[in-house]
């Protein structure tokens, strides 16, 4: 399983960024988060981080 982010949900808050523990998130030009699926190690910390629950894992 890898995050996922909803784009439309995501408030760019960066939450995710601090939260994730292998760095595997960053923020784009749009200021949306998006996740490096070969960094990510399925912990699930951003899900349980964010605040608008635009983070599933899938």
């Amino acid at each position: 399983m890898v995050a996922v982010i909803n784009a439309d949900e995501c408030v760019g808050c960066e939450t995710c960024v601090d939260e994730c523990p292998t760095g595997a998130i960053s923020m784009n030009n749009d200021n949306i988060a998006v996740v490096n699926s070969d960094e990510c190690t399925d912990c699930g910390a951003c899900v349980d981080a964010c605040p608008t629950e635009a983070i599933t894992m899938e």
